[in-house]
């Protein structure tokens, strides 16, 4: 029998990374009993080996809980999302299951350029926000001046902000209590049509797709015939049940709840997220809006060092686009890497994240090359292009304009930093928005900047000029017109498709020189002198030249006229220019991994 609705509270933890969501989860947990004291471990929810490496959450979880409160039960639908800004998106779908959110602030650290994001996210959503406050057993804890900072950000109501330790446990009963009487039931009717939101899914081996749904209308029982809305494929549910964490078969899911079910669906591709789940015979009237498509902004090469693995390659990408359809790859040959992938991500920690997954599940060796965005182009007849590499752009001539994705960049500084990180982002091509004083101590800063110059060491940068306190959030805005050009680098007088880039006319002959600089080391010596250069279109704009092997023709001159020295040197001069002619550069592929494997 399904809970009813009025018991229900569907809600999730919203946050910067690193302030405490997943050990707040885990104190749900345990006070709920849905994990014994003996069998509790640190972020439970993260069922990850690299999401417990490295101590983030990646996917969303979800997991249902029971609870009493004032005598009655209620059914409480928990969903811990990811805080990183790369996973953005993990954030917006989880809101969408829900009705309210956990808005989560560090004690000490206070309101991160994350919080405000998520903040407005809900809001958007038209969540009820119960804004808290994490870490207050910490000593050094400063509760007032972070909800000083919470109303200023996010227009929080002092009045409404909870205090709990995730650690201690402290102040968390009274957190589940307000999440009762505030979060609003769910308002789904039990006697309707079937109508479901598919807001998650992942590739089981035995069992094919498990879906995650949230019940908005009606009920879905083993062995009925259902129907995906946007695709119209139909299927006969065999299993369903809820995560209590771990998956709990139920006979029946109900208006309001969330859980999952599984109905020998092969691929992930024939589930779309956001699509609407209906009964086949009865269906509802009209699907559900569902959610913008994550888009990869980051493209990046993955070749295998040794070309024989290359199949390899291919079956350990498919395995990981089983669990991750934000993740794409398509086929490409690279003159100097050989075969491999053009992969898409939704930024850098996700691309960190896939080659850590194929290095530890697949063990291949492999060679990454430098990030690239997606650029879009306008050529002379009309027709609009995008160019996921610079080996797609077209050349100048038929170019009519060159643009670029934009982000809209939210900094929050130490007030005293704040001139250090203009300069800053002014150097790499920004736009001065607007500034936010939180306090007398912080400052928010808003600018607009090209996608290409924040994904490379903006973050790094950022950490390095505010001493490690300095936080950021971006969204992309769209696309620009640029000054932008391919810069292709010739070997020899022969241009080397896997060195191009796209890069701003201003800063091209700069990046050129620093481009052929490490080509000069890694190179070998020939017999005859290298050419290296950097050229825009028919122009070079940068050389280096990497000097021939000589042989000392004259050591077995021991005397004499000059002019028999004279006739060696000629008679060598002679064999290297007919050397260069035909002779051949070989690079080696260290060479390649020097210039395109970014610091």
């Amino acid at each position: 029998m399904p809970t009813p609705t009025t018991n229900i509270r569907n809600f999730c933890i919203i946050a910067h990374i690193d302030h405490g969501k997943s050990t707040l989860a885990d104190q749900f947990l345990l006070k709920t009993g849905a994990v014994s004291e003996r069998d509790i471990k640190a972020q439970t929810l993260d069922s990850m080996d690299l999401e417990r490496s490295r101590g983030i959450t990646i996917r969303m979880h979800p997991v249902t809980l029971y609870h009493e409160h004032n005598g009655q039960k209620y059914e409480l639908n928990l969903i811990d999302t990811p805080g990183h800004v790369d996973f953005n998106y993990e954030v917006s779908r989880s809101l969408a299951a829900c009705e309210g959110a956990i808005l989560l602030a560090d004690a000490f650290q206070g309101v991160q350029a994350q919080t405000v994001a998520n903040a407005f996210l809900a809001m958007d959503a038209n969540l009820k926000i119960l804004p808290t406050l994490n870490k207050i057993d910490l000593p050094h804890a400063r509760p007032d001046f972070v909800i000083g900072e919470m109303e200023t950000a996010v227009m929080i109501d002092p009045a409404d902000v909870l205090a709990v330790s995730g650690k201690t446990g402290q102040g968390v009963d009274e957190l589940m209590a307000a999440v009762i009487d505030r979060v609003p039931a769910p308002s789904g009717d039990p006697t309707a049509p079937l109508k479901a939101l598919i807001y998650n899914s992942h590739f089981d081996t035995y069992k094919g797709v498990v879906v995650y749904i949230r019940m908005i209308d009606g009920e879905i029982r083993p062995g009925q015939r259902i129907k995906m809305m946007r695709n119209g494929r139909e299927y006969t549910v065999i299993e369903m049940g809820q995560f209590r964490p771990a998956a709990t078969k139920c006979e029946s899911l109900g208006a309001g709840q969330v859980g999952y079910f599984t109905a020998n669906i092969k691929g992930l591709e024939d589930v779309k997220i956001g699509d609407t789940v209906t009964d086949s015979f009865h269906p509802t009237a009209e699907a559900m809006a569902g959610y913008k498509e994550a888009k990869p902004m980051v493209y990046s090469g993955l070749y295998p060092v040794n070309n024989n693995e290359f199949e390899d390659l291919r079956e350990a990408l498919g395995k990981l686009r089983l669990n991750d359809s934000s993740f794409t790859y398509v086929p490409e040959v690279s003159d100097g890497l050989g075969f491999g992938f053009r992969c898409g991500f939704l930024g850098m920690l996700h691309r960190e994240i896939i080659q850590q997954r194929l290095e530890q599940d697949s063990e291949l060796n492999l060679v990454q090359t430098a990030p690239n965005v997606t650029y879009e182009i306008e050529k002379n007849d009309g027709e609009v292009i995008q160019v996921h590499g610079p080996q797609d752009v077209p050349d100048g001539g038929g170019i009519k304009e060159f643009r670029e994705p934009i982000v809209k960049i939210s900094f929050l500084v130490p007030a005293a930093n704040v001139g250090d990180l203009m300069g800053m982002c002014m150097e790499r091509r920004g736009t001065f928005v607007r500034t936010e004083y939180l306090s007398q101590q912080r400052v928010m800063l808003v600018f607009e900047m090209p996608l290409a110059e924040v994904i490379y060491d903006l973050y790094d940068k950022l950490k390095s000029v505010t001493h490690g306190y300095g936080t950021m959030d971006y969204e992309v805005v769209g696309f620009r017109p640029a000054d932008l050009v391919r810069m292709d680098i010739l070997v020899h007088g022969t241009r080397v498709d896997a060195l191009s880039i796209v890069v701003h006319r201003s800063t091209a002959e700069r990046r050129g020189r620093k481009v052929l600089a490490k080509l000069r080391e890694e190179i070998d010596r020939h017999l005859f002198e290298v050419s290296l250069q950097a050229a825009i279109g028919g122009r070079i704009i940068a050389r280096e030249n990497i000097a021939a092997m000589r042989k000392n023709v004259t050591a077995k001159c021991y005397g004499g006229d000059i002019s028999r020295k004279r006739k060696l040197w000629n008679k060598q001069a002679e064999g290297k220019k007919r050397m260069k002619a035909i002779g051949q550069v070989e690079v080696p592929q260290e060479a390649f991994l020097a210039v395109l494997e970014d610091d």
